[in-house]
């Protein structure tokens, strides 16, 4: 495909019905955009929750997860059902601004681009906004300072705000169901696996982050602890052990080296020298992630922390079983404005 898309099927998974509120945010944020050609809600292994969405939207596609239970298997079931060139992705808990899309879809004007990954801007508890120092939102699912402020070519996007080509997702086979977080477990790197998969399939393919295109992303409550802090560090650094092994340490690690190389001392050192407004408890916070992270890989490598091996051609076809499977035809009909 070249040049710029003309259809863009928008995908949110959803799990719980304990996030409705921010569910229905989510998904009437960009129902009524002027780019979105449908939006696809995937629910993850909840009749009560498939039920009432069903109830809820009769203008948006609502379809159960029909692979593995988990976040991966909720977005390979949103890519079947899709019927867009490009597929964007919009957590649960995440809503989009006004031109989410029109930025997002941008960068697909080259040919060349087969992904864009946005920006999310934390909607935070109250009194809970200061506990994460900015180099630290990756935590609780946001951008994080050191990112490119400028459209920029990057190694993978974040996970709640995000696009592909659809076509590139089908080629590698989608998401790897033994990646994704399934329910509240914290693991993750399915994104991140996703785009290496698809740069090592064809090195001239591009990712690109256009920090324009801002969701707000939910902070709740209890991702504001040190003890969550310390669980997210820790799988983190397991979900990267197991993705070394799977696509190479050189792929799964070169953003992280960069990160503690320039970003933590920076971070460090500010956070430090601001006495008595914080500084000191932030500085705390960044350091026990960095340290639970690096433990949390070091103990994945001594585990041999691997993930499951992952077939293009089985994936092509779990995906085509699926799409056969998903509701409506090949064309595209217009979301209700």
């Amino acid at each position: 495909m070249t040049g710029a898309p003309v259809t863009v099927s928008v995908v949110v998974c959803a799990y719980t019905e304990e996030r409705w509120d921010d569910l229905l945010a989510s998904v009437e944020s960009v129902r009524r955009l002027p780019e979105t050609t449908e939006v696809v809600l995937v629910i993850d292994h909840s009749d009560a929750l498939l039920a009432r969405s069903r109830d809820r939207w009769s203008d948006v596609v609502v379809v159960p997860n029909r692979f593995r239970q988990g976040l991966s298997g909720a977005r390979n079931t949103g890519v079947a059902a899709a019927r867009g060139e490009v597929v964007a992705f919009l957590d649960d808990d995440a809503a989009a601004d006004p031109r989410w899309l029109e930025h997002l879809l941008a960068p697909f004007s080259e040919p060349d681009v087969v992904g864009v990954g946005g920006h999310a801007t934390p909607r935070w508890p109250d009194d809970a906004r200061a506990f994460y120092p900015p180099e630290a939102l990756w935590v609780v699912g946001c951008s994080h300072r050191g990112l490119p402020t400028t459209t920029a070519d990057v190694r993978n996007v974040i996970g709640c705000s995000m696009a592909f080509r659809r076509a590139s997702v089908v080629a590698v086979g989608g998401f790897n169901l033994d990646t994704g977080r399934v329910g509240t477990v914290p693991l993750g790197c399915e994104e991140t696996e996703l785009c290496i998969r698809i740069r090592q399939a064809d090195p001239s393919a591009r990712i690109v982050l256009e920090p324009r295109a801002d969701v707000r992303h939910h902070v709740t409550l209890p991702r504001v602890t040190w003890v969550y802090a310390r669980r997210r560090g820790w799988s983190e650094g397991l979900s990267k052990a197991a993705l070394s092994r799977q696509v190479g340490a050189g792929d799964a690690l070169s953003s992280e080296s960069d990160y503690l190389r320039r970003v933590v001392p920076a971070a460090l050192v500010r956070e430090l020298g601001q006495t008595g407004r914080g500084g000191a408890g932030r500085a705390g916070v960044l350091l026990t992630v960095v340290v639970a992270t690096v433990l949390g890989y070091a103990a994945g490598t001594l585990r041999r922390a691997r993930l499951a091996p992952h077939d293009p051609a089985v994936g092509r076809a779990l995906l085509e079983e699926a799409t056969a499977a998903s509701p409506g035809g090949p064309a595209v009909a217009e979301v209700a404005s």
